[in-house]
C-alpha cells in the first residue's frame, strides 16, 4: 500500500495518487536529491509478480531513457525497492488526449493536424532508435497547455508485448487501436505503430472509434475484417488529402501503409497545400485481406492445367503451321545478316551527310533540332497549375520546388520560374518553380473570442512565428468562457510582424471550485492533499463525536461550488472520538468499618 509521504527508494517522496491504470498506479512525488516534482509509475497486481515480465520491463524501459525528443515523456529512473517496480518519469501538468477528446468530442481540423504532426515526429525518433511503442492510444498521450504533446508508457508497452495480459480494463483499452498483424498474433513492426495513429487521427476529427463491440474478440475481428468508415461521408469539408493520409495509415495489409512514421509526418505537413486540396483518392495496391489474395492468387496446379489447355487447343494443324515457320526462318536466316550490315551502314553514312550540311550551313535552322518555346506566365498560379502549363510546351519540371518569401504572393502559389517568364529558351530545357513561403511582413489580426490552439496552430505553421500560450487574470465577462479562447495578445492587432517573431496569446486563468468535502466523505488526508494542490491554507478544527468515523470532515469554511483563490484559508472541522469519562474511585473498606462502629455508639 502506497501513502502520502513514504519514500521510494529513499529518494522519491510520494505527494499524492495521480491516476490509477491496469498495468500501473502513477503518483505525483518529489525527487528531494534534484528537488524537482516527478511523476512515479509503480506495478501492481499480477505484473509485479512476473519476473519475467519484471525483466522485460525494466530491459525495455532503460532502452526507452535514451529517448531525447521534445513530444517523448523523458524516463528518468529504473527501478526496485522492497519488491515494488518502479519507473521515475518528467512529470507532465495537462490532461491526456482522451480526456480532452471527452471534453471538446471532436477537434478541428488544424488542431488534429498540429496533434498528429507532433506524434508521428516522436514516433519517427522512437523508430529511429528501432524503438516499437505497441501500445499507442489517447490514454498514452499527454498534451499540455500550451498544446504540446507527450508521448507516455513506452516501457510498460512494450513489455506487454510478451505476456499474456488478461486485464480486461487493459485489452479493451487498446483493442480500439489494435492493428490486424497484432490482432492476429504476428508480431509488431513499426507500421504496427502507424495503424494506431491512423486511428487516434480518425477518432481526433470524428470524436468516435471507427470500430465498436461488447467484447475485445468482436472489435479486433473488425480490425481485421471490416473496412474504415469514411470521413468525408459524413463531413465532406474534411479534404481528400486528410482522408487519404487516415486510410494509408489503417491499411489493413501493412504492405499498402506508410514506409515510416517520418514518411506520414511529411505527408501532414503538406495536407493542406492548395495542389491537394483535390487529390484523387488512395487506391491500395496490394490486396487487403486474405479473402482478396486467396480470390486473386491461382495456385500452380491450376496455372499447370490452364497451360495444358491452352496448348490442346492448339491442335496438330496449328502445331504443324508453327513448325514449317520455324524452318522458313531458318533459311532466311543467312540472308537476314547481310540486310541488317546494310542497313547499319546507310544510317551511318547519311548521318554523316547531315552533319557535314548543317555546320557548313548548307541546311539553314537544321542545326536548332530543338525549336526555342517562350516560357509562358505562371505567376499567382498553383504549382500543380503551373507544372501542367510547362509539361505542356515540352519543359521538363524540377521535382523540387523552391521556397521563397513574398509580400504579394499568397503562400504556396507560384512566384516565378527559373528561366524566368518571356524568356525564350529550347524545348525540353529543365524548369525551376519557386513558391510563396508567405509574406515578408504581415499584419496581425485581432485574436480576441478565438480558440487559442486554433489560432497557435496558423501562425506558427503559415507565418512561422513562435506563439506561446500563458494563463491571465480574467475579467468576470472573461473568466465566463472557455479555456482555450483568446481574451488578449502581446502585440496590438495591427502589428507589423515576421517570421521567428515572438507573439503570446492570453487564456482566461479560470479557477477551480470549492467540492463538498463534508458531502463527498472526505477525510483529512483528502483535504491535505487538495490544500497542497491548490496552494491554500489549511486549519484544522477538531470535533468529538461518534456520529462521524475519525478522520471525517464535518463541515468547511469555504461553501461548496465558490472559486478557488490560492493562498486562502480553508478551515475543517474533523471527527475525533470522544475521550473516556474517569471511572469513579470506590472508598476505602476501613473507613467504612469505622463509620459502622461510630453508628453503634450513637
Amino acid at each position: 500500500m502506497i501513502t502520502k509521504g513514504q519514500k521510494i527508494n529513499d529518494r522519491y517522496e510520494i505527494i499524492k495518487s495521480i491516476g490509477e491504470g491496469g498495468m500501473a498506479n502513477v503518483y505525483l512525488g518529489h525527487d528531494t536529491i534534484l528537488d524537482r516534482n516527478v511523476a512515479i509509475k509503480i506495478l501492481r497486481g499480477d505484473l509485479a509478480n512476473d519476473e519475467k515480465f519484471v525483466r522485460r520491463f525494466q530491459r525495455e524501459a532503460l532502452s526507452a531513457s535514451s529517448l531525447a525528443h521534445p513530444n517523448i515523456v523523458e524516463m528518468y529512473d529504473v527501478g526496485e525497492d522492497d519488491g515494488t517496480y518502479y519507473i521515475i518519469m518528467e512529470y507532465v501538468e495537462g490532461k491526456t488526449l482522451k480526456q480532452l477528446l471527452k471534453k471538446r468530442g471532436t477537434l478541428t481540423l488544424s488542431e488534429a493536424i498540429d496533434i498528429m504532426s507532433q506524434l508521428t515526429d516522436g514516433m519517427a525518433h522512437a523508430h529511429d532508435s528501432y524503438i516499437i511503442h505497441r501500445d499507442l492510444k489517447p490514454q498514452n498521450i499527454m498534451i499540455k497547455d500550451d498544446g504540446q504533446i507527450k508521448i507516455t508508457d513506452f516501457g510498460i508497452a512494450m513489455a506487454l508485448n510478451s505476456t499474456q495480459l488478461t486485464q480486461t480494463n487493459s485489452v479493451m483499452g487498446s483493442v480500439h487501436y489494435l492493428p490486424p498483424e497484432q490482432a492476429s498474433g504476428k508480431g509488431c513492426t513499426i507500421k504496427s505503430d502507424i495503424y494506431s495513429m491512423g486511428i487516434i487521427f480518425y477518432e481526433l476529427l470524428s470524436g468516435s472509434l471507427p470500430f465498436r463491440g461488447d467484447n475485445a474478440v468482436e472489435i479486433a475481428l473488425k480490425h481485421m475484417r471490416e473496412p474504415l468508415p469514411s470521413l468525408r461521408e459524413d463531413n465532406p469539408s474534411i479534404p481528400q488529402s486528410i482522408e487519404n493520409i487516415i486510410k494509408k495509415a489503417t491499411a489493413k495489409n501493412p504492405k499498402n501503409r506508410y514506409d515510416s512514421a517520418r514518411s506520414m509526418h511529411e505527408d501532414l505537413l503538406t495536407a493542406l497545400n492548395d495542389e491537394r486540396m483535390d487529390e484523387a483518392p488512395y487506391e491500395y495496391k496490394y490486396p487487403e485481406n486474405d479473402g482478396d489474395n486467396k480470390k486473386n492468387k491461382k495456385t500452380e496446379k491450376e496455372i499447370d492445367k490452364e497451360e495444358d489447355a491452352k496448348l490442346e487447343s492448339i491442335g496438330e494443324d496449328t502445331a504443324s503451321k508453327v513448325y514449317n515457320d520455324l524452318e522458313l526462318l531458318e533459311d532466311k536466316k543467312s540472308n537476314r545478316l547481310v540486310i541488317i550490315l546494310g542497313i547499319i551502314f546507310g544510317v551511318v553514312l547519311l548521318s554523316v551527310i547531315i552533319f557535314l550540311f548543317a555546320w557548313s550551313g548548307a541546311l539553314p535552322g537544321l542545326h536548332q533540332n530543338k525549336s526555342s518555346v517562350t516560357v509562358p506566365e505562371c505567376e499567382n498560379l498553383k504549382v500543380s497549375s503551373c507544372e501542367k502549363k510547362l509539361q505542356k510546351l515540352g519543359f521538363v519540371v524540377k521535382s523540387k520546388v523552391e521556397l521563397i518569401a513574398d509580400d504579394n504572393i499568397d503562400k504556396n502559389r507560384v512566384v516565378k520560374t527559373e528561366p524566368a517568364s518571356g524568356r525564350s529558351v529550347k524545348k525540353g530545357s529543365k524548369i525551376t518553380i519557386y513558391k510563396s513561403s508567405g509574406p515578408i511582413s504581415y499584419e496581425l489580426e485581432d485574436y480576441k473570442d478565438k480558440n487559442a490552439i486554433e489560432i497557435k496552430t496558423l501562425l506558427e505553421t503559415k507565418y512561422g512565428l513562435k506563439v506561446t500560450i500563458e494563463k491571465k487574470d480574467a475579467s468576470e465577462d472573461d473568466s465566463k468562457k472557455e479555456e482555450d479562447t483568446i481574451i488578449g495578445q502581446s502585440l496590438e492587432p495591427g502589428s507589423k510582424v515576421k517570421t521567428g517573431d515572438q507573439l503570446i496569446l492570453y487564456t482566461p486563468d479560470i479557477y477551480d471550485k470549492f467540492p463538498d468535502m463534508a458531502g463527498e466523505g472526505w477525510s483529512l488526508s483528502d483535504v491535505e492533499s487538495f490544500c497542497s494542490e491548490y496552494g491554500l491554507v489549511l486549519e484544522k478544527i477538531e470535533q468529538e463525536t461518534t456520529a462521524y468515523t475519525e478522520g471525517r470532515v464535518i463541515s468547511q469554511s469555504r461553501t461548496a461550488g465558490t472559486k478557488i483563490v490560492k493562498g486562502t484559508t480553508l478551515r475543517v472541522t474533523v471527527a475525533i472520538k470522544p475521550k473516556a469519562k474517569p471511572t469513579p474511585t470506590p472508598e476505602p473498606e476501613s473507613n467504612n468499618e469505622e463509620n459502622k462502629e461510630e453508628e453503634k455508639t450513637e
